[in-house]
């Protein structure tokens, strides 16, 4: 009886101890979660306001600048020339040409269309051409400084150097295009043609009009009128697929000669050629003002 005192005892004070260690790490754990969570709360309000306050200050001295800038573009292009009105060259065609123009505000694409008979003719251009133009004249200004800079053309004294026979082309051509109307060629603009005849599929072409001339890549065959027209990512894939014949210049010669003929028939000719380059320098431009204008009002909204 009395040996089992001690053991009693030793479980009683186990039992005490543990229940005031628990009672303490609750007050503690109580005390830890409360304490972290008062004091985090006051610097994150403080610098979500700073943050958002320098963001808006920030911002409105931008806008205003930018605001402006667009602003100043679209006066000088104002200035330069009077875009309202369609170029002599372009207004003569669209009245005395075979086809009516279908020109949607804010798109790349143009597309011209008429009645040939039975078949329905439609020509496509894109104002995206004269861009890839640009980009090519800013390269060759790149090149021009890098023959510049050869050290064959650096000169220590005496009579300046011609330089090479390309840097000698491109100073020919530039002062070609200061001195002359007529300067330089047209760039060149990608066309694509599809005649159509109900229930009997199409024939696509693609070219290139430049400098009055009208120039054949490839002639495809389209079964289906429908997938010659469609504009889907799915159609854009299963025409690529079609077998588009030989290069046009590796045809017959009496065989090129017919289907240019062909073509000059429907009104695939030296009046479209020079007429699609100069309505894509008219549309670019205006787009290029209508691009200004809806920029700087989001900007100033």
């Amino acid at each position: 009886m009395f040996r089992n005192v001690p053991r009693l005892a030793v479980k009683a004070a186990r039992f005490s101890n543990f229940t005031s260690t628990r009672t303490f790490l609750t007050k503690t754990s109580s005390f830890r979660q409360v304490t972290p969570q008062r004091f985090a709360i006051t610097p994150l309000r403080f610098t979500a306001a700073f943050n958002s306050s320098a963001r808006q200050l920030t911002r409105s001295e931008v806008d205003e600048e930018l605001v402006q800038k667009l602003q100043d573009e679209l006066d000088l292009e104002k200035d330069m020339k009077d875009y309202d009105d369609y170029p002599v060259s372009v207004k003569d065609y669209l009245e005395n040409g075979p086809f009516s123009v279908k020109d949607t505000a804010g798109q790349d694409e143009v597309v011209l269309e008429r009645k040939f008979n039975d078949e329905t003719i439609r020509v496509t251009f894109s104002i995206s051409d004269i861009n890839a133009l640009q980009q090519d004249e800013m390269d060759d200004k790149a090149l021009y400084d890098e023959l510049d800079d050869t050290p064959e053309n650096a000169q220590s004294g005496g009579a300046q150097s011609k330089g090479s026979p390309q840097k000698q082309q491109i100073e020919e051509d530039e002062t070609y295009d200061e001195e002359g109307e007529e300067a330089g060629p047209s760039f060149p603009a990608r066309v694509n043609v599809i005649v159509e005849k109900a229930n009997a599929g199409a024939l696509q072409i693609d070219g290139v009009a430049q400098d009055g001339m009208f120039v054949i890549d490839n002639v495809y065959f389209h079964k289906s009128a429908a997938l010659a027209n469609a504009q889907t990512a799915e159609a854009d894939w299963e025409r690529r697929g079609v077998y588009a014949g030989p290069p046009f210049g590796n045809l017959d010669e009496d065989l090129q000669v017919l289907l240019e003929r062909y073509l000059d028939e429907r009104g695939i000719n030296t009046q479209l050629a020079l007429f699609i380059p100069d309505y894509i320098d008219f549309k670019e431009q205006k787009e290029y003002m209508r691009w200004l204008e809806n920029v700087k009002g989001f900007v100033a909204a």
